[in-house]
């Protein structure tokens, strides 16, 4: 009985199709495993099944030994990456989106294309500080009309190099390289609380949809606030480039908070110091890996939101995937070279009043390539700073469009409304 709830233990969170999916593999590995128990319960979903389990911890507690230890194996569940590279060809229930999110696309042919009128802006950043006032200022006005009109855009000319950008690309992947086994001495523990780490999408809506992807998630800036026990030792170079891809990011951040602030005619320092200053900004790094999909359309990388953060600066491998709802329609970002996607997030709206946009924006999976994305998300202290339009900003005939919070209290509602919604849908 102990091998028997060893073996179904890992499944107890997941629908009826995996578990009947985990079961014929238990089956091909060890027929006795296979009891009437796991049988009868096969073909009904997950509460069934983590009663029945329970059920047999109980009888194995008094007959065996402890079951506690054996417990601790439903926190991890299945990567993404191991049901991919199984070969199945119907992708699990849990991660088919609602009929209302499914959109048949090809998303090479759709990135190829260029959408008339609605391409994600380019804004080259270099002439940013130029001593010419003319050519600082032209590139200024662009970077504030993205914000404005999109929310989101493709920076080049960044200052960041090819060959460091190349580096964190290549670090990444070979993390990601590793095999499975290697890289759950990282895992995370989303259920205490604990999302540094590697991981993947837990359900985060009444309706138990999960996301197609696997990701590692960990602080990066300020140093001070690192904790290097959980940054992959594997390959031997991920922290050198990863903390120099940090500090140069950290510097294009303020970059853009400066013409941000300028633009909505506050003092160049304004955002930033709104945000946390250089000691309190939090630099958050998601490296997101999608794996191939045999069902794309059906699922969804990462589900249709906004960024909760200040800004948010993505690198990835070339692969399309990155898609922003502008004009009413979902428009897929064009992979340009050599470039940083900027996002404007919730945080920066809000401060602005509703004057830069945090553009609704998803992410797209597909059946003949990997996607890796490196998504570093700004973020202002959770409790320290409270978030409210900009008193300058605020006035009779503009009232301010947000009530205050602060970071974590706007994450809390954005959780609980996302927690309605879906009930909504039910």
């Amino acid at each position: 009985m102990a091998k028997e709830l060893v073996m179904v233990l890992p499944i107890v969170p997941r629908c009826a199709q995996v578990v009947k999916e985990e079961t014929f593999l238990m089956a091909e590995k060890d027929a006795k495993a296979v009891t009437p128990v796991v049988e009868a319960i096969v073909s009904q979903g997950a509460e069934k099944v983590k009663e029945e389990t329970f059920k047999m911890a109980a009888q194995v507690e008094k007959a065996e030994a402890p079951v506690a230890p054996m417990v601790q194996v439903v926190e991890t569940g299945p990567r993404v990456e191991t049901l991919s590279g199984r070969g199945i060809q119907f992708i699990p229930r849990e991660y088919i989106r609602p009929q209302e999110e499914r959109e048949s696309m090809d998303i090479f042919e759709e990135e190829r294309r260029y959408a008339e009128g609605n391409m994600i802006p380019v804004i080259d950043i270099k002439g940013i500080n130029s001593e010419d006032e003319l050519v600082r200022q032209e590139c200024r006005e662009e970077l504030k009309k993205a914000a404005i009109e999109w929310g989101v855009m493709s920076l080049v000319n960044h200052g960041i190099s090819d060959d460091l950008l190349n580096s964190l690309k290549k670090a990444g992947k070979e993390f990601f390289d590793l095999p499975i086994v290697e890289k759950e001495k990282y895992a995370n523990d989303q259920a205490s609380g604990k999302i540094a780490g590697y991981g993947s999408k837990l359900a985060n809506n009444a309706s138990g949809q999960l996301e197609w992807e696997d990701y590692f998630f960990h602080l990066i800036f300020p140093e001070d606030k690192r904790d290097m026990s959980i940054w992959p030792k594997i390959p031997s170079n991920y922290t050198a480039v990863t903390s120099e891809y940090s500090k140069q990011l950290r510097v294009l951040a303020t970059k853009v908070l400066s013409v941000l602030s300028l633009g909505l005619g506050l003092e160049e320092g304004r955002l930033e110091m709104e945000v946390g200053g250089m000691e309190e900004l939090m630099l958050q790094l998601k490296i997101n890996y999608y794996p191939k999909c045999p069902q794309p359309e059906l699922a969804l990388g990462v589900e249709a939101h906004t960024d909760v953060s200040a800004l948010t600066f993505i690198v990835h491998n070339m692969v399309p995937g990155l898609q922003v709802f502008y004009g009413g329609k979902w428009v897929t970002a064009k992979c340009v070279p050599d470039s940083i996607i900027m996002h404007v997030g919730d945080t920066v709206e809000i401060l602005s009043n509703g004057k830069y946009k945090s553009i609704l924006h998803r992410g797209i999976v597909n059946k003949e390539k990997v996607r890796i994305s490196w998504a570093v998300f700004c973020e202002p202290p959770k409790e320290k700073i409270i978030l409210k339009p900009l008193e300058e900003l605020v006035s009779e005939s503009e009232p301010a469009l947000f009530p205050p919070r602060t970071f974590s209290q706007h994450l809390q509602h954005k959780l609980f409304k996302k927690t309605q919604e879906s009930l909504l849908t039910k």
